[in-house]
């Protein structure tokens, strides 16, 4: 017999623990994409970051939600549909877009989620599929002439829900082996997580932190994944206790960089919980009024149009010009993975987006010798 989802469960946890805050009302939003750097022309420092969710390449909801049902019988097809989607949407093909992007802004240090090594190998079907993505990705960026190193890597969790079948998760922080010094990196599970939700199916989440000295200066660095699989109204709390625990983990640790997939919007109560604790939103610093949104594409990649909706994905920052408020924060940040020419072609010929979700990637500037 399947496992029951343990949603319902954790919803007492959570609104035990939390009350749910409606996200504010802001002013009218537009999808303007140009954008001016907000500094002068004096002597300046930058640290430029990336946050990039890899995308696992297919609906892995769907598939959970097919093995947690009773029926047997929609188990196979799931996965077999599953397994022809992340063919099509070709792994190998986005990550040499994603480092033919990562070349030109050259961030120092690009936090990664979605971080996927999938294996299926089903003989009387006559399927077999295995991808790792990590060592695929570097190779694309070695192809560049960029020469990025793996800082930290953390799995968060490996689901075998039939034999024969695995995909892990993980999320890792990447660097730029010319200008960056790692000090310490280690990885974090939440301590808050859905946990079982089918056979074989065991979802944690975590963070990874690094501390790094880059061009000289001692910053740190976060780069995380909360979860996205559930009913909104735990979501929600989920995700403010997955923060707030992150965070608490930094204590007053600045410089601070914060980046990655939140599954959380502008205004939710994990957003709120960033802002506490004194970071900045440097996409709604420097691109005010501008929706900015990151996810999500159609499962398959193959929309033409992008398809994204909200907001998610963030850089946050600490201690880097902002000390004296957002209005104070200066540089750029923009988006790749969110207009038609971003798009690529499979192995197939098909044109498909390089992720369901744009990546960000953020210069920040400050003056030189100051670090506020």
């Amino acid at each position: 017999m399947k496992s029951p989802l343990r949603y319902f469960a954790v919803l007492v946890v959570l609104f035990g623990q939390a009350c749910t805050d409606e996200a504010p009302t802001g002013p009218a939003l537009s999808d303007e994409a140009g954008l001016e750097l907000r500094h002068g022309r004096g002597e300046s420092d930058a640290i430029t970051v990336m946050t990039q969710n890899l995308y696992v390449g297919a609906d892995v909801d769907a598939v959970i939600t097919a093995l947690a049902t009773p029926d047997p019988n929609d188990d196979i097809p799931a996965l077999l549909d599953a397994v022809a989607t992340i063919e099509r949407t070709d792994f190998a093909v986005r990550a040499a877009a994603i480092a033919d992007e990562i070349g030109p802004t050259h961030p120092a240090v690009v936090g990664l989620q979605e971080v996927s090594t999938i294996g299926v190998d089903i003989p009387p079907l006559g399927v077999s599929l295995h991808v790792d993505f990590l060592p695929i990705l570097l190779d694309a960026l070695t192809a560049e002439g960029l020469n990025y190193v793996v800082a930290i890597e953390h799995e968060n969790f490996t689901a075998s829900p039939a034999p024969g079948i695995s995909l892990t998760d993980a999320e890792a922080i990447l660097v730029d082996a010319s200008r960056v010094q790692v000090l310490s990196a280690a990885g974090h599970t939440f301590a808050a997580n859905l946990g079982v939700v089918a056979p074989g199916v065991d979802l944690q989440r975590g963070w990874v932190t690094m501390e790094a000295v880059v061009d000289g200066t001692p910053y740190t660095f976060v780069s995380l994944h909360t979860e996205g699989t559930g009913p909104d109204e735990l979501l929600l709390q989920l995700h403010a206790l997955q923060v707030g625990e992150m965070v608490a983990s930094l204590g007053t640790a600045s410089p601070a960089v914060v980046i990655g997939d939140f599954n959380a919007q502008p205004g939710s109560p994990a957003y709120q919980v960033m802002v506490d604790a004194g970071f900045t939103d440097v996409w709604g610093a420097l691109r005010p009024g501008v929706r900015g949104y990151t996810c999500c594409q159609a499962a398959d990649l193959s929309n033409h149009n992008p398809q994204l909706h909200e907001r998610i994905d963030y850089v946050w920052t600490r201690g880097l010009g902002n000390a004296r408020g957002p209005r104070s924060l200066q540089g750029r940040v923009d988006l790749f993975g969110n207009v038609p020419s971003d798009r690529i072609r499979n192995s197939a010929g098909e044109w498909i987006w390089p992720s369901d979700h744009a990546a960000v990637t953020a210069s920040i500037l400050f003056p030189r010798g100051r670090r506020i």
